[in-house]
């Protein structure tokens, strides 16, 4: 393609992930990376690099432009949650192209409450779920829970399942919170309760052009990075994922898009958990920006996500054979301080050797 993009959040995991993706579906492709922190901005993958202020900076917008100006910048791609929500404020004034939800699409999934309430008045399946008022609300948000014993406490915004924690008492959540609001400055009301969904978990990524459905991919998630570091036990980001295809949890996710905007464009990411009847209900939706798993997405199939992504983002045709790629049985494998490997189920046991007994 020839084209020039600007990656923020060059030099974390998941901006390398994004650029090597991106490379990958296309060579030719000319990356800068950015960053506020020059010493992750070091590891940066991209073929330049800029250090730029925060995106809560007033600076920053400015900034942009000034990097999109010097290097002929054709798309801009904010890949983080407050990069998604900064650059969206003020995407008019990006002297470049964008490819991002609305602004009222973005809002909504920024507020996972929010979300969930308007998904369960669309008529789509989402835990059930109550905002934290006060402290001595959450007698009565238990019993409002009732029948379930168990229950998941966490934030209404963030990402990384910040604050986020299974409880079987209102003593245990209304230690959690006051715990969060004393410690880290977090007001209660930042807090939400819901069931707790026991069952499968599953990350859907999919395109949307102008309403229409272009490319879906999903996995499930079968451990956890750092889980046993998290007093939740769990994690948005996976240590072992593998490719998946269900057709209920697709229909769910592109009812969902449409529920939401029925013109949407750009890249939304969905977490979706099975409760205790076996139904995929969402948890979340990342309007704008890719999963940090994104490989698994990009690099298996017939399909490179990551490229197709730019290519509808600068207007080139896009022929798809078919919107849903279904590769089975590939596996994503995640450490600390270690590239994502990708393999599949045939290769797990090439070059393992067994201990004779």
């Amino acid at each position: 393609m020839n084209a020039r993009l600007l990656v923020t959040g060059a030099g974390t995991g998941s901006g390398n992930n994004l650029i090597r993706s991106l490379k990958a579906g296309d060579p030719s492709l000319f990356i800068v990376g950015c960053h506020a922190d020059r010493f992750v901005l070091k590891k940066s993958d991209a073929d330049r690099s800029y250090l730029v202020p925060a995106s809560k900076h007033a600076a920053f917008a400015d900034t942009l432009r000034r990097i999109i100006e010097a290097e002929q910048i054709d798309l801009l791609i904010p890949h983080s949650e407050v990069d998604v929500a900064a650059v969206s404020g003020f995407r008019e004034r990006m002297p470049c192209r964008l490819f991002l939800p609305r602004q009222a699409v973005i809002d909504r999934c920024l507020d996972k409450y929010a979300l969930t309430t308007f998904l369960q008045a669309q008529g789509l399946p989402a835990p059930a779920t109550y905002p934290v008022t006060d402290l001595d609300s959450l007698d009565e948000l238990f019993r409002k829970l009732e029948p379930h014993s168990r229950l998941w406490c966490r934030m209404r915004t963030g990402t990384a399942s910040m604050g986020a924690i299974p409880v079987t008492d209102v003593e245990q959540a209304r230690s959690w919170i006051r715990y969060w609001e004393r410690m880290r400055g977090f007001p209660v009301t930042s807090f939400t309760v819901s069931e707790y969904l026991p069952g499968r978990d599953f990350s859907l990524q999919c395109l949307w052009k102008d309403g229409v459905l272009i490319l879906a991919k999903m996995s499930e998630r079968l451990s956890y990075f750092g889980a046993g570091n998290h007093p939740s036990g769990m994690s948005s980001t996976p240590a072992l994922a593998k490719t998946v295809f269900e057709p209920r949890v697709v229909d769910v996710c592109t009812r969902a898009i449409r529920a939401l905007d029925a013109r949407a464009s750009g890249v939304f990411c969905f977490d979706l958990k099975e409760n205790r009847d076996g139904v995929a209900c969402i948890t979340e939706i990342n309007a704008g920006r890719f999963a940090m798993i994104t490989p698994i997405y990009d690099l298996v199939g017939r399909y490179n996500m990551a490229g197709t992504f730019v290519r509808l983002a600068l207007g080139e045709p896009v022929d798809l054979r078919e919107e849903y790629d279904v590769t089975l049985d590939y596996y994503l494998v995640r450490d600390l301080d270690t590239p994502p490997g990708i393999f599949h189920a045939d290769e797990l046991f090439e070059s393992i050797h067994r201990v004779a007994t």
